[in-house]
């Protein structure tokens, strides 16, 4: 949608010279560019003067650009938050964008309780709890637990102690010995405590008392003949040495620090981060980034600094990183803010702290190296179909798809689902689901309807509205039916009485059920079978029909759905049975005449009269 109103080069002279973010809209209003400035005036008029040397991605980008808003603040570093809080939100399509969100888990020690116990966490929270981490496996968290509560007895029940305690008979867990059972008070608040201080021992990594202790155990079991326990001692012990190698010495500080670097091919880019924590190399993990060309790799890593910290819970002391970057001071005043104590970044230039930066980097050049095929692969069955999709149709460019399906038990309760694809992936925080308000009885056409009116009414009042963040304001490229001609013209005349011009693309299948082509503009168009084309409009299809069936599974689960045969006067359950297993759909029942409904089981002509009724009436 794009904004006539806006006079650029009038709205450049209203610029404060005040430190602020400024956020760039394309011809649709879309965000493609999210910055932020010490003086609003000074950065954005930048943009706009020719005599500038601004990059080929700048250049292209300006070219796009409809308009411009910008927020102001008290302070450049009010502003370095706000640009992290809006690249994460709007994820424009000219920033250096981290391509997936990683989220890593910390086992959580409940010290704040009288008994404490130990979980996992997906956030580390400001409370009276002990974390530790994070870790880069969900599994390898898990195992760490289990182990915790076969050496040291921790409960893992929710019971309130010791409030609680005597109310029940205790869990399965003391009867198999892994809890010392606080909920009866079979062991004192002081004696349990010793055992939680031995986990956090362990959790830092001091493994040397417990692997004696275990060693020890098993060599007494064994020589008293006590084979099976010698045996769970000596997989205790093994378990315990695989925690133990895991966390290689990496240094003798104990600090926690991450150390980080990056390799970059094209518009493909790689950083590489090892976590450390308590000197200990607990993990590593590398993220994708979509750069340009010309971006150079000071640029990279200052871009991903903000965005990976803006969304991971836990600050190390330190970043190590291969060369300096422009805002080190600034990020370091952000992050220490965020930790609560002082954070450095650091560029080693000699020792093992160097050596372990060239390891980073040589590792993210390796996965680079690796992972060029898959990406090469991956974009072939995503933007490589999509291109293929918009070839067959001859339209110029496919970016967002959207498609719909209805999904009903016997007639009743319709409802319809909206999947999203972009650039040939699944965007499901776009999904949305409807359930059928004006239509009784199964009518897939007058559903769907009702479903797409109902999506692109919204969609025009939130743009009304300049509701940017709307659940409907983006529209389609093209719009996918989980049908022929018969939906598409469905979809064709909503677009038409709501003055809009959206291409609509039926997938007919053949009668095995399978997609066989798509119906565009009154012709069907076959597509070949093993092409990426196909593959994606088939898991498009699937998809949007695995939502719909999803939703009305809940809904069936929570009572709401049942057998339009049900609304029937004069059908009980057993009449119901015996018409849906004789015709076994109500497209059959509807086929049947009076006659030939009164000569079922427990029918007389009553009842078929009107059964006939309901459906003819």
């Amino acid at each position: 949608m794009e904004n006539y109103n806006f006079n650029i080069q009038e709205e450049l002279k209203k610029l404060p010279g005040r430190p602020g973010v400024y956020l760039m809209h394309d011809e649709t209003d879309q965000i493609i560019y999210v910055g932020k400035a010490i003086s609003l005036k000074n950065r954005v008029r930048q943009y706009f003067q020719s005599s500038r040397n601004k990059g080929v991605k700048i250049e292209q980008m300006v070219t796009h650009i409809r308009r411009f808003e910008y927020i102001v603040t008290d302070s450049e570093l009010e502003a370095l938050v706000l640009e992290c809080n809006l690249i994460k939100e709007h994820r424009p399509k000219y920033n250096t964008m981290l391509m997936d969100d990683k989220a890593y888990p910390f086992i959580k020690v409940t010290t704040g309780e009288a008994y404490p116990r130990i979980m996992l966490a997906r956030q580390m929270k400001k409370d009276k709890a002990r974390y530790f981490g994070p870790y880069t496996s969900s599994q390898a968290v898990r195992d760490t637990i289990d182990l915790i509560h076969k050496l040291y007895h921790i409960r893992s029940c929710n019971r309130s102690l010791p409030k609680d305690i005597g109310k029940e008979r205790p869990c399965l867990n003391y009867h198999i010995k892994q809890c010392e059972a606080p909920c009866q008070g079979y062991i004192s608040q002081e004696e349990y405590r010793k055992s939680i201080d031995e986990v956090i021992r362990f959790l830092n990594g001091n493994f040397d008392m417990i692997l004696k202790d275990l060693e020890d155990k098993m060599m007494a079991a064994s020589e008293a003949l006590e084979f099976e326990k010698a045996i769970e001692y000596r997989e205790l012990l093994n378990s315990v040495k695989k925690v133990a190698q895991k966390q290689k010495i990496t240094d003798s500080s104990g600090e926690d620090r991450d150390v980080m670097a990056v390799a970059c091919q094209d518009e493909d880019a790689v950083v590489q981060v090892f976590f450390i924590r308590g000197g200990r190399l607990i993990g590593r993990d590398h993220f994708y980034l979509r750069i340009s060309e010309e971006d150079k790799k000071s640029e990279i890593l200052n871009s991903f600094i903000k965005q990976y910290y803006a969304g991971t819970p836990f600050l190390p002391g330190e970043l190590m990183l291969p060369e300096e970057i422009e805002e080190q001071e600034l990020l370091e005043s952000w992050l220490s803010a965020k930790k609560g104590q002082k954070v450095t970044i650091r560029v080693p230039k000699k020792g093992t702290k160097e050596k372990l930066v060239e390891l980073a980097e040589e590792n993210a050049r390796m996965v680079l190296s690796k992972d060029k095929e898959r990406l090469k692969r991956e974009e072939g069955r995503t933007i490589g179909a999509v291109k293929e999709i918009a070839s067959l149709l001859g339209l110029e460019q496919i970016v967002r798809m959207e498609a719909y399906d209805i999904s009903n038990t016997n007639g009743f309760e319709s409802v319809g689902s909206m999947v999203v694809y972009e650039k040939g992936k699944p965007k499901r925080n776009d999904y949305r689901k409807f359930k059928i308000k004006s239509v009784k009885g199964p009518d897939d056409y007058a559903s769907m309807r009702e479903v797409l009116t109902r999506r692109f009414t919204h969609g025009l009042k939130e743009r009304e509205e300049n509701a940017e963040a709307g659940k409907f304001t983006t529209f389609p490229d093209l719009i996918l039916m989980d049908g022929g001609r018969g939906q598409v013209n469905i979809a064709l005349q909503v677009l038409d009485e709501l003055k809009l011009n959206i291409p609509v693309c039926g997938m007919v299948k053949d009668d095995n059920h399978r997609t066989r082509g798509l119906y565009y503009n009154n012709v069907e168009i076959p597509i070949d079978r093993n092409s990426e084309a196909f593959k994606l409009i088939t898991r498009i299809q699937d998809e949007a029909h695995r939502f719909a069936i999803e939703f009305h599974r809940q809904l069936r689960g929570k009572g709401q759905v049942h057998s339009v045969l049900d609304d029937i006067e004069g059908i009980g359950p057993a009449r119901r049975k015996a018409l849906m297993r004789h015709y076994l759909s109500l497209d059959a029942i509807r086929s049947a005449t009076v006659e030939e409904l009164a000569q079922l089981p427990s029918m007389n002509e009553k009842a078929a009269e009107s059964v006939y009724q309901f459906f003819h009436d």
